[in-house]
């Protein structure tokens, strides 16, 4: 019987698993900031997990934890999910981006489309190249304003009014966007049908922080040169167009550990993912092992104090309700 479980499918069930949930943390989130800003009630505990869509602020409380030793109190699961996320792109490549991030979840939905559309292009090299160079400067960008800051004016915007209601700043946009945000997104979801991944690929600097250190990680795909075939299905089905039929190990950046290309293998053991080029391991390990190594940080997280804020609740009301 031939198996159903392709890495296509379990990397969609994984993705829409995890947008689901982030789904219900923003359902849950409303509720949280109607309370804490006076406009209900009804207590509702506020879900950590909705930090994890506030990057550079995790940036930010990163760099205090090195520099001073001490935990974010303001956002603290914002930075557990923060460091998850850098160790499992040392483990595991970019399998953030291709397994739990919603964004590459709808970008990979108008991939698929703008594959039946016979689309989702990628630009010759002389214009991929430069573009793809545009989230490297974003993310010199924004590490240079981060790291140049002194202790003290960090530590005095981490616990400042703008960064404590950062959340609910997020949520106002995800609620009431503006005319030119739906613009910029329509745009953004229009090009990303004729080019593949047009977001992830050239404009997220966050997947390129995760490309550098899935660089110097163990994990990556292998190619048997002689059992090849030379088909060049891996290559076409790569979301990031990698040119794997080239290469005897893929170690790009631009490398997701989603397994598309060992899906696609018509020969058996030709692709496989590998522990530093030599020891074979199933294309499940990546999804799996990035799904473990969130689950293992709230794990810690929740049991170490390191999740749910500690800051007084009249602070917390104070200032959301000047939000």
């Amino acid at each position: 019987m031939k198996n159903t479980l392709t890495p296509s499918r379990f990397r969609l069930a994984v993705q829409a698993g995890f947008t689901l949930f982030c789904l219900h943390a923003g359902y849950r989130f409303v509720g949280f900031v109607a309370w804490v800003s006076g406009r209900s009630e009804t207590f509702t505990s506020k879900p950590g997990a909705v930090e994890g869509f506030l990057p550079i602020s995790a940036l930010m409380g990163f760099r205090h934890l090195l520099i001073t030793g001490r935990w974010d109190p303001v956002h603290p699961a914002g930075l557990a999910i923060f460091i998850s996320i850098l160790v499992m792109a040392f483990l595991f490549r970019k399998a953030f981006c291709g397994y739990i991030c919603p964004v590459g979840f709808l970008s990979g939905l108008l991939e698929r489309a703008g594959r039946r559309m016979h689309l989702a292009l990628i630009p010759p090299k002389w214009i991929d190249l430069p573009l793809t160079g545009v989230k490297y400067l974003l993310l010199g960008g924004f590490c240079f304003a981060v790291f140049s800051m002194d202790p003290r004016s960090l530590e005095a915007f981490l616990t400042g009014p703008y960064n404590m209601t950062a959340d609910a700043r997020m949520l106002q946009f995800f609620l009431a966007p503006s005319t030119l945000s739906l613009t910029v997104i329509g745009l953004l979801a229009a090009i990303s049908l004729v080019v593949r991944n047009f977001w992830c690929r050239y404009l997220c600097p966050y997947g390129a922080l995760l490309g550098i250190i899935s660089l110097l990680g163990p994990t990556s795909v292998k190619r048997d040169a002689a059992s090849c075939v030379d088909c060049g299905k891996c290559t076409r089905r790569c979301p990031s167009g990698i040119k794997v039929q080239e290469k005897s190990v893929v170690r790009s950046p631009e490398c997701i550990g989603c397994g598309e290309c060992v899906g696609a293998c018509p020969v058996d053991g030709c692709l496989s993912f590998s522990v530093y080029g030599k020891k074979r391991i199933p294309w499940l390990a990546v999804g799996a092992g990035a799904t473990a190594t969130l689950l293992l940080a709230w794990l810690w997280a929740k049991a170490t104090g390191h999740w749910d804020s500690a800051l007084p609740e009249a602070m917390l009301k104070r200032f959301y309700s000047m939000f």
